[in-house]
């Protein structure tokens, strides 16, 4: 199918960045000289073109129809605009297939199509909500007993946790949060009974019931609750009575990332380039662990929008169940593995979003148009949040309207965070190069009052040391600068930079003082021999 592009330009987001940079500007210590307007300017000519990048219109018919035509034209128009190395997609509407397909390539360099199998990261908490309301329908789990009743093993610091409901754990609503236990600096586990023995000297972060955390142990707990009501291991639970009821003939569950293809190695984006990167060994069971394919996630969708009806007219779970998982506590909006949308945004959505460190992923359901669909790439989170990028513009072509092709945010920011690294190259040399002239002038003051002057110089240091705390309140979940460098490398290479930059001008400021006062003293104390 032909496309034609159009540019939109925002002055309005212009203006926005580059006060942004401004500002980031003035923090500098001494604040900026006219030896330095050269690389300010030449920073915020960069910094600029971040909120200069046209969007691309897809060419469609008057009356834009969700067909697998216009699919692949917007799938490939982005592909073609953002460079994205590779995806799937699955698109249903009732019971019936619209379109699952596979574009581009994997990181080992093969070709993407409907059967090539990819880590859905956290869509897989769904899928454990799903296992767990097949024992509540055989009799075997009462959602709201304390999960303690069913798993004894699962014991915690803090006694509120034997209070903890099955309901809670998939709610996310047990008072587990990685502010209390941040499983992601932790070692990792190997097993499910492994994950849950981990977690005894943990502590709440909550009462249960009484805030949504969202936390991935909640789904090693129901997992490792699944396996033992079962009595069976949850991979193969999850294929028996799951996956296989529902058609999804090509899906499994996996305990880490270590298990999934390649070692679910994908991609990481940074300045606009891409860089194959192979992923650290977390534990997944439960929380994150499914790998599956664009066709058998089309099956997944239908169920879903089916009332737990199955392609084939197998009835998997029961209509009331799937209300259960898609309705959630009264004054918040997350259930079971699902998240429904804001109200008000329309069309109305439940969705959810998976990430790993390469790759992303997203499902939403159109309950007003019984559509689903779901989309997985093989770029990380933030440096590459493709995924919820293209959604929206398959949603558009649901809601009959001309999808627009849109870039990640970290594709535009990053060329900010370029700039703001060259400045803070340039103005660490200029610093570096002015000491002498630095010292000279604030020599006679007292030493504390030259410390004060030198102080805002440490702010960047600071914010270095404390930038994984500051991530981590951003995203509500904890980590490490080990896993920022994949989350978004230009920022931390900007932060890094500041840094050395920020420690050189302190360092040859602090020397060229010392050194003027030394050449001070020396002459008065010769004078003072010869007499």
């Amino acid at each position: 199918m032909p496309m034609r592009r159009y540019s939109t330009y925002s002055k309005t987001a212009r203006a926005a960045g580059l006060r942004l940079v401004r500002r980031v500007l003035h923090l500098r210590c001494g604040g900026i000289r006219r030896g330095a307007r050269g690389p300010v300017v030449a920073a915020l000519v960069i910094a600029s073109t971040a909120w200069c990048c046209p969007a691309t219109a897809v060419a469609a018919p008057s009356h834009p129809t969700l067909d697998a035509a216009s699919i692949d034209a917007y799938v490939n128009a982005y592909l073609e605009r953002t460079q994205l190395p590779g995806a799937v997609v699955a698109v249903t509407r009732g019971d019936k297939v619209v379109h699952a397909a596979g574009y581009g390539h994997t990181a080992a360099g093969n070709a993407m199509t409907a059967r090539t199998p990819v880590p859905v990261a956290s869509l897989s908490k769904s899928m454990t909500a799903l296992a767990v309301m097949r024992l509540v329908e055989d009799g075997r789990v009462d959602l709201d007993k304390p999960a303690h009743h069913y798993l004894p093993e699962f014991t915690m610091a803090d006694r509120r946790a034997q209070k903890i409901t099955v309901r809670q754990l998939l709610n996310q609503t047990s008072g587990m949060a990685d502010s209390a236990y941040p499983d992601l600096t932790r070692p990792q586990a190997h097993t499910l009974t492994e994950a849950v023995a981990d977690m005894r000297k943990a502590g709440l972060a909550a009462e249960p019931g009484a805030e949504w955390n969202y936390h991935n142990p909640n789904y090693f707990v129901a997992a490792r609750l699944v396996e033992v009501v079962s009595g069976r291991p949850f991979a193969d639970y999850m294929a028996t009575r799951v996956f296989r009821p529902l058609g999804m003939t090509h899906t499994e569950s996996v305990d880490t990332t270590d298990d999934m293809p390649d070692h679910a190695r994908g991609y990481v984006r940074a300045y606009g380039m891409l860089f194959a990167r192979s992923h650290p060994r977390w534990f997944a069971a439960g929380g994150h662990g499914v790998i599956t394919t664009a066709d058998d996630l089309s099956q997944w969708l239908i169920a879903q929008n089916n009332q737990g009806m199955s392609a084939t007219g197998r009835r998997v779970v029961s209509a009331r169940s799937i209300d259960v998982m898609h309705t959630p506590p009264e004054g918040r909006e997350y259930a079971m593995g699902w998240s429904l949308s804001p109200a008000g945004e329309e069309p109305r959505q439940i969705r959810h979003t998976g990430e790993l460190l390469t790759h992303n992923a997203i499902q939403t359901l159109l309950p007003d148009s019984r559509t689903g669909i779901a989309i997985v790439t093989n770029t990380g989170m933030i440096s590459g949040d493709d995924a919820a990028v293209m959604l929206q513009g398959l949603v558009d072509l649901a809601q009959g309207k001309s999808p627009t092709v849109r870039t990640p945010f970290a594709m535009k920011a990053d060329y900010a965070l370029a700039a703001l690294t060259l400045l803070a190259v340039a103005l660490g040399v200029l610093g570096a190069v002015r000491a002498r002239r630095w010292a000279r002038r604030t020599v006679d003051r007292p030493l504390w009052r030259m410390g004060l002057r030198m102080l805002p110089c440490a702010l960047p240091i600071v914010l270095l040391a404390q930038l994984t705390d500051l991530v981590g309140l951003f995203m509500n979940r904890a980590g490490t600068l080990a896993q920022l460098m994949y989350i978004w490398p230009a920022l931390v290479i900007l932060s890094a930079t500041a840094a050395l930059a920020s420690t050189a001008v302190i360092t040859a400021r602090s020397l060229a003082v010392l050194l003027i006062r030394r050449t001070r003293v020396l002459p008065s104390a010769g004078a003072d021999s010869r007499r």
